[in-house]
């Protein structure tokens, strides 16, 4: 089963409400630590056994999630494509009664899979561990060469497609161009006050604006993929709980992050794509209210995009792919 829902449409109900009709552990394959913790910690809160393997655990205390997980003690197992090609990982899930794999936001197999995250389009060997195991994907947007490389990656050919629309009713686009990137992100946030998201493009760019918005009185923090496993929680914990207002952050953070009440999300300059402005502007507004999605942009976004296009064409060509991703150093 594939299952493209908008972003706080209840996706995940889709795998928790069969995995808890069937005997056995569902294990669930995700990307980001962000998301596999703040799932767990939804879970954990209703009563239902759930735990992720993180990625500093030690071999003693791995050996022992393992096979508490075999003899039942848990429902749902979290873990990363790289966790799940782990040796000692699949010969524990053989003795594993698994009632299903859940591959979360799984529109990474067609866009990391082939560089950035290889151990993505690898998750298919766990078919070998499980052969009649069913399979459900999930994720919040996907063309259809996307939906093409999941059924193919996940060798599920006839899957059946669920697809909801993604049209969202309480959400509102503002595009702006700008000459002055902090003066305008300033301005706005003087005026419009509320849980928020800035998205920039590189880690540099996160810790910049962080800082600038922390001298002008903001509670603001920087959040990308450079920061250890302990200061990513900390941060995401900070936000959640709204002592931090303002997240800046590259597209390492929020996918799956169940916050409801983001008021703006707000790209200061150009997102890498339709399908990943979609992903991160759907953050806004998951309780139903009024918000609000901001692009703002100058006009170097564009030569500095049509660079990175020429270039990613190029590099194409010359049997060179995953350019895009190194230059946005996500």
């Amino acid at each position: 089963m594939i299952a493209l829902m908008p972003t706080g449409s209840g996706e995940s109900l889709c795998f928790q409400v069969p995995a808890l009709l069937k005997e056995g552990i569902c294990i669930v394959v995700s990307p980001l630590l962000a998301l596999m913790q703040d799932q767990v910690n939804n879970l954990n809160k209703i009563g239902l056994p759930a735990l992720m393997i993180e990625g500093g655990i030690s071999y003693a205390d791995l050996d022992k999630t393992l096979d508490n997980c075999i003899y039942g003690k848990y429902k749902f197992l979290y873990l990363s494509p790289e966790r799940l090609s782990q040796e000692l990982v699949q010969e524990r899930i053989k003795l594993m009664n698994v009632n299903y794999l859940v591959v979360d936001e799984a529109h990474c197999i067609s866009e990391w899979g082939h560089d950035f995250r290889p151990a993505y389009q690898n998750i298919i060997s766990f078919k070998n561990l499980h052969p009649t195991i069913k399979t459900i994907a999930l994720t919040a947007t996907a063309t259809q060469k996307v939906v093409e490389d999941i059924t193919t990656y996940l060798d599920i050919p006839n899957a059946k497609v669920f697809k909801q629309s993604f049209k969202r009713d309480n959400l509102s686009i503002n595009l702006e161009k700008f000459e002055d990137k902090n003066y305008k992100l300033q301005q706005f946030l003087r005026k419009y006050q509320g849980s928020s998201i800035i998205y920039v493009r590189n880690r540099k760019a996160t810790e910049e604006i962080a800082q600038f918005l922390t001298t002008e009185n903001f509670t603001a923090a920087a959040f990308h993929g450079g920061l250890n496993n302990s200061t990513k929680n900390q941060l995401l914990e900070d936000w959640l709980a709204e002592k931090t207002q303002i997240m800046v952050a590259t597209s390492a953070f929020g996918m799956g992050i169940d916050k409801p009440n983001v008021r703006y999300v707000i790209h200061a300059g150009m997102p890498k794509s339709m399908e990943n402005y979609q992903q991160e502007s759907g953050r806004a507004g998951r309780d139903g209210l009024e918000a609000e999605c901001c692009l703002f942009f100058s006009g170097q976004d564009f030569h500095t995009w049509k660079r990175i296009i020429d270039d990613s064409e190029s590099s194409a060509r010359g049997g060179n792919l995953g350019s895009l991703d190194s230059m946005w150093n996500f």
